[in-house]
């Protein structure tokens, strides 16, 4: 699908996708943006990305999952906290199966936000 759409804001890219995915990836982008408000969207390597002095998260629908990409830094400060999740050196899988860990989003967010800052 995504190879027949002209990709070029975040609102391109969640719109590609059916309305229960679209739902899942707006309340994603919404906790993102709260938590880094002064971020700036963009689409890099074909995913929703925020940016601030860097990249700081990307994020991306699949089939059965999310995944939210923040990097191998904040995947190791959070390990403890990634228990339940299928996760790897810089990527998070979050099952459209279960319900989205916002909190533990806004937390990841945050942390990069404070690393790009400094």
């Amino acid at each position: 699908m995504e190879d027949q759409i002209k990709i070029d804001t975040i609102d391109d890219y969640i719109g590609q996708f059916p309305p229960e995915t679209q739902e899942r990836l707006e309340v994603l982008r919404n906790t993102i943006r709260d938590a880094a408000p002064d971020a700036a969207e963009k689409i890099s390597w074909r995913m929703p990305t925020f940016t601030l002095n860097g990249n700081l998260v990307h994020f991306a629908a699949h089939k059965n999952h999310i995944g939210l990409y923040p990097g191998p830094d904040a995947i190791e400060a959070f390990a403890d906290k990634l228990t339940g999740f299928e996760s790897s050196k810089g990527a998070i899988q979050l099952p459209n199966s279960k319900p989205l860990p916002l909190e533990l989003v806004r937390e990841i967010v945050m942390f990069r936000v404070s690393e790009n800052k400094k």
